[in-house]
């Protein structure tokens, strides 16, 4: 037997396996979004939770989330929550027009040349990502599921809310 055939399988297996498990995760820093060249104005996130989502306007669960984060917005903003939805659309027309016919209180930003998207590793839209007061990724969420994840997004955003800084009730 060939043990170095089955080495380099073994190797091949693990990095397919490490690709897999690329972007953004569970526990890791929120990358420094001023470094993405993101069109629109980003708002201090400094020790405040934060909630990216990432939409486009062709997304029909992208519109159905809308208004869901639009009042997690009115219902938390004062309490140190902010959405920041991070449009991945080819032209800003595109967003425009989708704001236009649906208005929000949350940040809308494009990422015009998706590098944020890209480090995200965004497989499916909307994907959310909940992040605590010191820049940590705490919750993820794939698609939007009415009810269902609106129920989630309240939960978490409650926990992560009743933290302080340092990470404790």
């Amino acid at each position: 037997m060939n043990t170095s055939f089955g080495i380099k399988w073994v190797g091949i297996l693990l990095l397919g396996t490490a690709t897999a498990w690329s972007g953004w995760n569970t526990g890791t820093a929120l990358p420094d979004l001023f470094t993405f060249k993101l069109e629109g104005t980003i708002p201090s996130l400094s020790g405040k939770v934060v909630l990216v989502d990432f939409w486009a306007s062709w997304c029909g669960p992208c519109k159905a989330s809308f208004p869901a984060l639009d009042s997690l917005q009115k219902d938390y903003g004062t309490r140190g929550l902010v959405i920041l939805a991070v449009n991945q659309d080819k032209t800003g027309e595109a967003m425009k027009t989708f704001l236009a016919e649906h208005p929000v209180t949350f940040t809308a930003l494009r990422d015009p040349e998706n590098k944020l998207v890209a480090t995200a590793d965004v497989a499916s839209m909307p994907s959310s990502y909940l992040v605590d007061r010191t820049g940590k990724i705490r919750f993820l969420h794939r698609g939007f599921h009415g009810e269902k994840t609106m129920e989630q997004y309240r939960k978490e955003i409650e926990i992560l809310l009743q933290e302080k800084v340092g990470g404790s009730k």
